[in-house]
């Protein structure tokens, strides 16, 4: 499916019949770690709802490279083999982190159009600034279909820039033939929306060739970043990335995408937020509370990765436990997709669940819930002005919100009054020229809390927090005695989970925190007698 997990057979079947109803044509189906195997119910699901299939191999590593051979031309020519006995009409080659170089892609591109026949689809990022390069030789080598963004919002971790491309191929046997005014003109529009965006823009100000050490995939590159300021580790980030590249070996070199990437991700943090190296983690006599998303992966969960995973952290992270070696989806018994729809209507007090609704909710139920919580709250929050949405109203300022077809609202800010001790502030305002007055939250005003105590240095007594987040679950009480080893509780940053476990035999003395508590760095968290 299309979120960070497995799902059973039915539900990504279902997933896909929607998706093609809805108006999908082509679906480009690839796996984590290049398991054909994994692909193979949702590759049948899009040949029976006769759409087009891209069967798609992520590329990793670099072929040029004798010391990488695990991923040598003849492991991509066998997974392409793989793919068109499966079914597939075209090949995707998924250059997910632009990690693939000129020299190769003339390589690679060649030998699979002379090995596999079918046509191929290069996709590729421009991280460290190489991807048009990278193009022109994937064109020289025969390519059928490049992926390219706007000018606008190309280059970086995005896709390479579609005018330069244009430009690039002019006059050549391999014109384009798209008129590069037009491409200027829509790109004029998209850079304006762009400025609307300026509070979610990556940060990345310039190409960086230090994907080539810890291949992260364009679209995660950003996201880490994120995750690495909210846990306090911004300033170390050239730490994270060097423990990203150490994670991935310490796994056997695997492929890294959606989702064994967040799997990597989660672990390459874990290390740099509590000062782990390497041969730390694979040290059988160090104990280390890995995050759950690392025991699933290990598990089988995610699948198989070519050669195996290494024995050594199999068998610390799993303790003995034996891992899945089948499809995991094969294991996961069928959803009961009516009763579910029903269940769901129910939930949200009679709302009348379409089928896009239900599949939406199958792949993301938490997600697809707060919408609905959130919609059901402020309304199609959609009608108002992108600026309006993120960056609220000037005192003066009218805009128009179409609610409805053909129902518009006029809505003038007059003035916004003072804020009151509790924090909310009086808005007077217009409707449809009609004055209006409502009270709000003011959320520019911080709530004052009171800061918890830290966990004094050098006591052992003191279990702290490692990282900012919220606490997920608490496994121990008050009076309870526990062994080394015990978890003690679950802390939950951004996605990631990490289990605290005791380091001795001890009574818990007290516990300052409870299930959904919002925590800093340091804060103390279970005192020990």
């Amino acid at each position: 499916g299309v979120g960070y997990t497995n799902y059973p057979d039915n539900v990504v079947q279902s997933f896909v019949k929607q998706a093609a109803a809805t108006g999908v044509d082509v679906f480009r189906v690839f796996d984590s770690l290049n398991w054909v195997e994994n692909m193979r119910v949702a590759m049948d699901a899009v040949l029976e709802s006769n759409k087009l299939c891209e069967g798609t191999i992520c590329y990793t590593g670099d072929i040029l490279d004798p010391n990488r051979a695990k991923y040598d031309v003849k492991y991509y020519v066998d997974r392409a083999k793989e793919l068109k006995a499966a079914g597939a009409h075209v090949l995707g080659l998924k250059d997910m982190a632009g990690l693939m170089k000129p020299a190769a892609a003339r390589v690679l591109i060649k030998t699979l159009k002379q090995e596999i026949g079918l046509p191929i689809h290069f996709h590729t990022h421009d991280t460290a600034g190489g991807g048009v390069a990278t193009i022109m030789a994937a064109c020289d080598a025969g390519v059928d279909a490049i992926d390219s963004a706007m000018d606008a919002f190309s280059g970086g971790t995005s896709q390479p820039c579609l005018g330069a491309i244009v430009e690039a191929l002019r006059h050549t046997e391999r014109d384009t033939g798209l008129d590069i005014k037009a491409i200027r003109e829509i790109s004029n529009y998209w850079e304006h929306v762009r400025t609307q965006y300026a509070a979610f823009e990556s940060g990345l100000p310039a190409p960086a060739s230090e994907v080539y050490l810890h291949e992260m995939p364009g679209g995660q590159f950003t996201n880490l970043k994120a995750q690495a300021r909210s846990l306090g580790l911004e300033e170390r980030w050239p730490e994270v990335a060097q423990a990203y590249a150490d994670a991935n070996q310490m796994f056997g070199d695997i492929v890294k995408v959606t989702p064994s990437s967040k799997v990597v991700g989660d672990m390459a943090l874990m290390m740099v937020a509590q000062g782990l190296t390497r041969a730390q983690v694979e040290d059988p006599s160090v104990d280390v509370a890995f995050p759950e998303s690392v025991v699933d992966m290990l598990k089988g969960n995610l699948g198989q990765p070519h050669g195996g995973w290494p024995e050594g952290i199999l068998k610390k992270v799993l303790k003995g436990e034996q891992p899945l070696t089948e499809r995991p989806g094969k294991t996961l018994p069928p959803v009961d997709l009516e009763e579910t729809r029903a269940k769901l209507e129910k939930e949200l007090n009679g709302y009348k669940v379409d089928g896009e609704d239900l599949n939406g909710y199958l792949m993301y139920p938490k997600v697809f819930l707060d919408y609905m919580g959130r919609h059901r709250v402020y309304g199609p929050v959609r009608a108002l002005p992108t600026k309006t949405f993120f960056y609220g109203m000037e005192p003066g300022e009218e805009i128009t919100a179409e609610i409805d077809p053909g129902k518009q609202l006029e809505i003038r800010l007059q003035a916004v009054g003072e804020t009151t001790e509790d924090g909310d502030v009086r808005v007077f305002f217009e409707l449809n020229g009609q004055p209006r007055v409502i009270r709000v939250p003011n959320r520019a005003v911080k709530a004052k809390t009171a800061a918890r105590p830290k966990a004094a240095e050098g006591n052992p007594a003191h279990i702290g927090a490692p990282m900012p987040g919220s606490i997920a679950s608490i496994a121990v009480t008050v009076g309870q005695k526990v062994r080394a080893g015990d978890l003690l509780l679950t802390i939950e940053a951004m996605k990631m989970e990490t289990g605290l476990h005791a380091d001795r035999e001890a009574t818990i003395k007290a516990l300052y925190v409870h299930a959904g508590s919002q925590i800093d760095a340091k804060d103390l968290l279970i005192e020990l007698e």
